[in-house]
């Protein structure tokens, strides 16, 4: 039985960084990852350059059964504070768009950084760590795996949720939640491209077709809208602006695209002396739309007929277009899980559980979804702080 202070269950972005941040206080730290390596997701990220934060980011941008337990956390550790570390460390990053803030080169760099911070914290990394038991006693937690056997007076989960299993991932922090008592929120595939069926899978036949538009969802996961590309798929809809809003969407609902967002695409044919006709109504959608999806929308919701009111619903539906996913492509697309361990049994500012001293949950396993563009990120660098200045 080999004893330290604190042990962390899983190698991704907040168990790095928890392990860090525990590791630079003093305290004897080991990390267990049930992987070959650790960081497997942040190497993959932000197409191998890591949008490793947002600059505007805010509780605004998560999505939790409660929505303030972010809050503070995230005003603890602030984009800035993780950026201050990627300067330290002399990583050349660019700001892409909204705030994204991205790697000039490979996302290996901010594998690197964590590991050196780990490094400097004593901290003790343990991976292929497989078959993991736990057990809660007098005086802390005892672990034994393939690797050995650990004890800790406590133990921070940081295993993820069951977004890209083919990296590993699994329900492995749930099951642990439930062990000791505590309700996790339903998982749900997030930040995922979605399915059409029946008539509208008509649309696959533009795959590889994107556009500019804003998307809304109104149903139960909440009122949303994002402007950003939207990208035709051969299975259905993808690209940020469909990925973000499905982080909102529930089976059954409908997806609103505005086609046209703060454009009057028919006006011109409402004016006196205007030619009404249908090589005019598709000029008008080329002007704002890809040639094919132009066309496209044109034979699916051309006006019927060509008086004021025919062309003012015609507007409307533009504006307007409702779709009704079948379906997400699931876990194995998903960028993030959206749901886990209820925030209502653990301490904000800590991330402790409340009705077991000394056992923490922090990243994706928690409740805590951001939105696309770095926020994810930034939820792991914030609740691993928390979490390493806490344990």
């Amino acid at each position: 039985m080999r004893k330290f202070d604190v042990i962390v269950l899983g190698g991704g972005a907040a168990g790095l960084m928890c392990a860090a941040s525990a590791g630079l206080r003093g305290r004897r730290v080991v990390l267990l990852e049930h992987n070959g390596q650790v960081g497997r997701k942040i190497l993959i990220s932000g197409g191998g350059r890591c949008n490793f934060t947002n600059l505007h980011c805010g509780p605004e941008n998560f999505i939790s059964e409660n929505e303030h337990f972010s809050k503070s956390a995230l005003a603890r550790y602030e984009p800035r504070n993780f950026l201050d570390l990627v300067n330290r460390y002399g990583i050349a990053w660019h700001e892409k768009k909204l705030g994204q803030l991205f790697c000039d080169h490979s996302a290996r760099a901010i594998v690197d950084l964590l590991l050196e911070e780990c490094t400097r914290g004593d901290v003790e990394i343990v991976t292929n760590a497989d078959g993991i038991e736990v057990e809660a006693g007098r005086g802390g937690f005892r672990i034994a795996c393939n690797e050995g056997e650990f004890a800790a007076e406590a133990l921070v989960v940081a295993t993820g949720g069951l977004s890209i299993p083919k990296m590993g991932a699994t329900g492995f922090g749930y099951a642990l939640a439930r062990q000791f008592g505590m309700k996790v929120i339903e998982p749900r595939p997030a930040l995922v491209p979605l399915v059409l069926g029946g008539d509208e899978a008509r649309w696959t036949e533009l795959a590889g077709v994107s556009a500019d538009v804003e998307v809304r969802t109104e149903g139960l996961g909440g009122a949303a809208k994002f402007r950003e590309k939207m990208l035709v798929t051969h299975r259905g809809l993808s690209g940020p602006a469909i990925l973000q809003a499905s982080s909102y969407w529930r089976r059954g609902e409908e997806l609103v695209v505005d086609f046209a967002p703060g454009c009057d695409v028919l006006g011109k044919l409402t004016l006196p002396q205007a030619r009404r006709t249908e090589a005019v109504f598709r000029q008008a959608l080329r002007e704002i739309l890809p040639q094919r999806m132009a066309g496209f929308v044109a034979d699916e919701g051309g006006p019927e007929g060509w008086s004021n009111a025919a062309l003012e619903a015609c507007e409307k539906r533009l504006h307007g277009w409702a779709f009704h996913p079948v379906k997400t492509e699931g876990f194995e697309k998903a960028e993030v899980t959206a749901g886990g361990v209820d925030t209502d049994g653990l301490n904000a500012r800590t991330m402790e559980a409340r009705k077991l001293p000394g056992l923490f949950f922090i990243g994706e396993v928690v409740d805590v979804t951001g939105w696309l563009g770095g926020f994810n990120f930034q939820w792991a660098w914030a609740s691993g702080v928390a979490a390493g200045e806490a344990v």
